[in-house]
């Protein structure tokens, strides 16, 4: 993948953690956040539609 398609981060400027230390407006954790500069698109594309995704589906399931 060519760095014109890279994946953007799923930041949406919400910047606040809940108490099981992930960001209440992109739902990643504290390492996610960190470490998102130096993951992979692999890694990025996993995190965004599988962790991101079933961490969405729990919160309106709750």
């Amino acid at each position: 993948m060519s760095s014109a398609t890279a994946i953007l981060s799923p930041c949406v400027g919400v910047c606040s953690l809940d108490a099981r230390g992930q960001c209440v407006g992109c739902l990643r954790t504290v390492s996610e956040i960190a470490d998102w500069s130096s993951m992979t698109e692999g890694q990025r594309r996993h995190c965004m539609e599988v962790l991101l995704t079933e961490r969405a589906l729990l919160a309106e399931a709750s």
